[in-house]
């Protein structure tokens, strides 16, 4: 650049500032232009001030048609008790009415929305205490059309009229289940007294059987003696059995022979009575001589009497029949005494045997009877000692006063929120969106209402015209971004580093005078359109108001590329906290920006200068442009 572009650049912004004071017209435009775009930021601030505080203005429609319930013995009307919360709530305006006018006046548009109390909601609520629990239901109405916010603010609404009745009906539940508590704490008290009675009884009991197990031992000990001794006894039994059986048989055999010999004798003895009874009939003892008579008659005698001797011998002979008989049964029957004596050992043998084992049965019998109650004892203590624990746990917690109960069940868990970075306002948090979008607005206007000039012409070249008419440019976005400025320390948004405030905004505003500039001067008409069309891009595409991760992928794909993003950036971190690394990279990304532009303006300007002149003149003619 020589001398000579200088001196013109200078001469071009003289007749310049001469221009801006030649009448009060173009004063009045002048600072008209310095305005506006301050207005629109300050405006719009305060209108997003904090929008929330003033839902007490918006009307809500309530229908309370419940009918209530009995719950106890004790009357419950969940609505009314909604309704009485409700008329000292200020959040909204509640206005209370019939189903009917409710919904003919939602559908009509008179209200935004409004909610319906059904007349079962009550009993439903009381159903969780009986055996077949119901939800209740709320009806929500809604207006979609009347206002693409309002239905969002009446959403809030619901959602907290939602949260009441369910507060209350969680608070009935747990306090419902509360009382079941505290009775389950007293069948607990009651059954470690039981228990811990049994395991005394059972103590006492678990003595006796030690007790008796140690007779049973002397017991066994005995019947096992005894054993021995009938099995010693068995052996002597049967040692005699068989004696008696031998003694028996020989008395058999003796018997026998007496019988034989008593047949003989009894034989002979009829022979000898036969004898004399001959002898007698065939001798007449008064024929005889005496000598012979007498010996006759002393034959006849000693024939009777040996008849009487055979006689008697006949009556031995049987009477030792009879004998032998009945030694013979008497052998047979000590034979068979003998076996059932030999049986009855052995059986008594094998009783001594069972005892035995039956008393040592009896005795392990007892030692697991007597472990078994000190365990059950142990067992029992101990589970009365934990339904005690278990009673005194409960009986903390049903001490606790109901409505303390209530809250704690309902929200056990409280959410404790820290805030990094806090903001006083929702105006103040939307500040850096509509600062950065007045200040592209207000470049937009100027160099709309300026002309930024072309050497077509003149005696100018392109660059001389370019860097003479930008001054002017940018002493109007340094008196806007001053003017803007000023307004938000009067409107009293949060300001973290004012000094770092001031500069980046009065950074932005000449970063987008310049660009806007550069645009216009260098393309024209055409310029002035993709001023406005970065406008319309850059309003839902820099995440100023919405997260740009919920914007279209069109938007987060430009999201990177569009100057209002850095800018953005760059006012909130200075307004409302900086963090350094952030703000040096969109400060440096904003100086390229402007390093850029201008370059590629003069480029374009030398080049396209004419042209662009041409294409201006053809649109002038139409009288349209």
């Amino acid at each position: 650049m020589s001398g000579r572009d200088i001196r013109n650049i200078v001469e071009i912004m003289k007749n310049d500032f001469k221009a801006s004071f030649k009448n009060p017209i173009v004063v009045i435009v002048l600072v008209a232009l310095i305005v506006l775009p301050s207005l629109y930021a300050l405006l719009n601030i305060e209108a997003c001030w904090n929008p929330y505080e003033n839902t007490d203005e918006v009307e809500f429609a309530i229908a309370n048609l419940d009918k209530g319930a009995t719950y106890e013995g004790q009357k419950l009307n969940v609505g009314n008790e909604l309704v009485k919360e409700l008329k000292n709530n200020s959040d909204f305006d509640w206005v209370f009415m019939s189903e009917e006018e409710l919904r003919k006046g939602v559908h009509d548009g008179d209200y935004y929305a409004g909610m319906i109390i059904p007349e079962n909601l009550s009993e439903d609520v009381v159903s969780i205490t009986t055996d077949d629990p119901k939800s209740a239901e709320i009806v929500y109405i809604v207006n979609i059309k009347s206002n693409p916010v309002a239905n969002k603010l009446t959403d809030s609404a619901a959602n907290a009229v939602y949260r009441t009745m369910n507060s209350k009906i969680v608070k009935f539940i747990d306090l419902a289940a509360y009382g079941k508590l505290d009775e389950l704490k007293d069948g607990l008290s009651q059954g470690s007294t039981q228990l811990s009675s049994g395991a005394s009884q059972l103590s006492s009991g678990a003595s006796q059987v030690s007790s008796g197990a140690s007779q049973l031992s002397d017991g066994a000990n005995k019947v096992t003696d005894g054993a021995n001794k009938v099995k010693s006894g068995t052996k002597d039994v049967n040692d005699g059995a068989n004696k008696v059986k031998s003694g028996s048989k020989a008395i058999d055999d003796g018997a026998s022979k007496v019988s034989s010999s008593a047949e003989n004798i009894k034989s002979g003895s009829e022979q000898v009575q036969q004898g004399a009874s001959d002898l007698e009939s065939q001798a007449n003892p008064s024929s005889l001589p005496t000598p012979v008579k007498e010996v006759v008659e002393g034959s006849v005698n000693l024939a009777n009497s040996s008849s009487q001797l055979a006689k008697g011998s006949s009556e031995l002979a049987e009477g030792s029949a009879n004998l032998a008989s009945s030694s013979s049964k008497l052998a047979n029957g000590a034979s068979d005494v003998a076996g059932g004596a030999s049986n009855l050992a052995n059986g008594a043998s094998d009783v001594a045997d069972g005892s035995s084992e039956l008393a040592e049965g009896a005795l392990s019998l007892a030692a697991g009877s007597e472990l078994l109650s000190s365990a059950a004892v142990q067992a029992l203590f101990s589970a009365s000692s934990a339904l005690s624990s278990a009673s005194n746990s409960l009986s903390g917690v049903t001490g606790v006063n109901e409505s303390q109960i209530g809250d704690y069940i309902y929200s056990p868990i409280k959410l404790n929120r820290e805030e990094v970075y806090p903001v006083s306002d929702y105006g103040s948090n939307v500040a850096p969106f509509y600062i950065v979008l007045s200040m592209w607005v207000g470049a937009v206007i100027t160099t709309v209402m300026i002309k930024p000039g072309t050497s077509t012409g003149t005696k100018y070249s392109p660059l001389e015209m370019y860097f003479g008419k930008l001054l002017l440019f940018i002493i109007l976005s340094l008196l806007q971004a001053a003017v803007t400025i000023s307004g938000l320390f009067i409107l009293g948004i949060d300001i973290v580093n004012p000094l770092l405030f001031i500069f980046s905004a009065s950074l932005v505003s000449v970063t987008f005078m310049v660009l806007i500039y550069s645009l216009i001067s260098s393309l024209g008409q055409i310029g002035k359109g993709i001023g406005v069309i970065l406008l319309v891009l850059q309003i839902s595409g820099t995440g100023g108001i919405y997260p740009i991760e919920i914007m279209a992928p069109f938007f987060q794909t430009l999201y990177p590329y569009l100057p209002m993003t850095y800018a953005i950036n760059l006012i909130r971190e200075s307004l409302l906290g900086v963090v350094w690394s952030n703000y040096l990279l969109a400060l440096a990304i904003l100086i390229a920006i402007s390093l850029a532009t201008v370059i590629v303006a003069i480029i374009i300007k030398e080049k396209a200068d004419d042209a662009s002149h041409y294409f201006e003149e053809r649109l002038e003619e139409t009288g349209l442009f």
